[in-house]
């Protein structure tokens, strides 16, 4: 039985799993449309595998933002496999694509997508990003998902500069009945930081998840700052912050991962959440994340509501982005 069609039983039989994949498949719909079609048609064009079926299987794969790294790693694999196996007919290759874009993602490790938790106190998120990426938004959905797991969350406003950054995220706390804490525009972040954990504390939270400004443009500003979050954040909870999430925009492609580097590089961002998925047909992203900067993808937006907020999942995403290739 082949990769897809393991998967599609295991998916099936699980009533949770199956809501689960409809959101992947219907947030990676654009991406599948575009992607899936590409390989279809290139399947059909070529009656024998040759240099020119390898050319145009690279290109397609490029397009859709899975990294020129990436990219030129899988051809290798897949034309020593080619090779090896002696396969001369496309049709046979198609679980062969699937198989080594799985491999590629995984390179010998499966990366925990499960977000720390700390077991003697709250557990604090610290998040990170350019403006515009859905961070505020993001952390609002973390939020709900968490107060409907039963968890007393509290928001806290470490975006001090942005106007109307503390405002937006206070909004958000009173919409979801979610605790929330944030000090006046201009005020130094690390100690309305640190007052808002003191107060998480004392009130016995389980979730602080902590916004913080993203202004990219003055790295060297950039990572004095969230040097100095990080300390304040470990004198009130040792262990703190449990994960710094970087949020990224699918739809911004290779922009995404040029943030995400210049991220890494000044301080240590655990995992990446990923929004609007939904918006690209670029969805091949996650594999050149994982290549180019080697952190998991722990969530990603695959629309609006709080529910299309979800953990990644390797072989979810292999699955929504592949069934209409393999005629599934």
């Amino acid at each position: 039985m082949g990769f897809l069609k393991k998967l599609k039983d295991k998916f099936t039989k699980n009533n949770k799993e199956q809501e689960e994949i409809e959101i992947y498949e219907k947030g990676l719909t654009k991406t599948r449309d575009k992607f899936s079609s590409s390989l279809i048609q290139l399947t059909k064009k070529y009656k024998k595998i040759n240099q020119e079926y390898f050319d145009e299987l690279e290109e397609i794969l490029i397009m859709a933002d899975i990294g020129v790294n990436t990219v030129m790693k899988f051809m290798d694999r897949l034309i020593d496999r080619v090779k090896s196996e002696k396969i001369t007919d496309p049709e046979e290759l198609k679980e062969y694509i699937v198989d080594e874009l799985f491999v590629v993602y995984v390179n010998g490790k499966v990366l925990s997508n499960k977000l720390v938790e700390n077991e003697s106190g709250p557990s604090v998120y610290l998040f990170v990003g350019v403006n515009g990426v859905g961070k505020t938004t993001t952390i609002a959905k973390l939020a709900h998902i968490y107060k409907n797991q039963g968890k007393k969350v509290l928001l806290i406003a470490g975006d001090t500069f942005r106007a109307g950054a503390t405002e937006q995220l206070k909004e958000w706390a009173n919409r979801l009945d979610v605790m929330f804490y944030g000090g006046k525009e201009g005020a130094d972040p690390s100690s309305v930081i640190y007052a808002g954990l003191e107060y998480g504390v004392q009130e016995q939270v389980d979730i602080i998840l902590v916004d913080t400004a993203g202004r990219l443009q003055n790295k060297d500003n950039l990572m004095k700052e969230l040097e100095k979050m990080n300390r304040v954040i470990g004198k009130v909870i040792p262990g703190a912050p449990h994960e710094t999430l970087l949020v990224i925009d699918a739809t911004t492609g290779q922009n995404g991962i040029q943030q995400a580097k210049a991220f890494k590089e000044i301080t240590n961002v655990t995992g990446i959440i990923l929004t609007k998925l939904d918006g690209t047909a670029k969805g091949g992203i996650i594999l050149a994340i994982k290549e180019e900067v080697d952190i998991p993808v722990k969530y990603i937006g695959l629309g609006e509501k709080s529910e299309d907020l979800q953990v990644f999942d390797i072989e979810k995403y292999i699955y929504g982005l592949f069934k209409d290739f393999m005629g599934e």
